[in-house]
């Protein structure tokens, strides 16, 4: 399967590629950088220990750009003004985010920010709330790293596991995406309980 997937996952540029597309798509949800992440996995493991991509250096990739895209978009909601704000008022999901995420982190809990990293479009919510709501760096930065090193070791995981399980193949490939699918539909689900344990501090 892989031969037809391309040489790019043979080449050392898929590093740069799987860097962009997890950096970007805080500004971007629709961008598959999971399946991305996924897939390049599969190709580590259906190669040797000396080709490319190396697990890794895949995972540290993915995990790095992850953080480095949340404090962009951190920086770039905490500078936004008024505008930004206005925007947020009139979302109510991002009102509400704002809102549970400023709780967690006022008591010294981060939990939210690990479970958005999973949940579609919950990283871009959480990371321009913070932003916007001019939550401190110290507080929310090391919850950005644990949560971009978490979903790299699990993407990751899922697709060099799928691929030793059920071979390098379209369909093994498509079961490690149905996972990483499956604990953004639980994060989505875990992130509505929330509020309600919240609502009382």
């Amino acid at each position: 399967m892989l031969e037809h997937v391309g040489s790019l996952f043979g080449s050392p540029w898929i590093y740069a590629v799987v860097a962009l597309s997890v950096l970007l798509d805080v500004f971007l949800p629709v961008l598959p950088s999971g399946v991305l992440v996924i897939t390049a996995a599969t190709a580590a493991a259906a190669g040797s220990a000396a080709d490319v991509p190396d697990i890794l250096v895949l995972t540290l990739c993915a995990a790095t750009a992850s953080v480095l895209g949340d404090l962009a978009a951190y920086r770039l909601a905490w500078r936004g003004g008024d505008r930004l704000d206005r925007a947020i008022s009139r979302s109510r999901r991002l009102t509400t985010a704002q809102e549970r995420l400023g709780a967690a982190l006022a008591r010294g809990g981060g939990a939210l920010v690990v479970l958005a990293r999973f949940a579609p479009a919950g990283r871009s919510v959480v990371s321009l709330g913070a932003g916007a709501a001019h939550r401190r760096a110290r507080d929310f930065l090391p919850w950005s790293a644990l949560a971009g090193l978490t979903w790299a070791v699990y993407s990751v995981a899922l697709g060099y596991f799928g691929a030793h399980w059920l071979g390098a193949s379209w369909l093994g490939t498509a079961v490690s995406v149905g996972a990483l699918f499956g604990a953004g539909a639980g994060a989505v689900y875990l992130m509505r309980r929330e509020p309600r344990a919240s609502g009382v501090s």
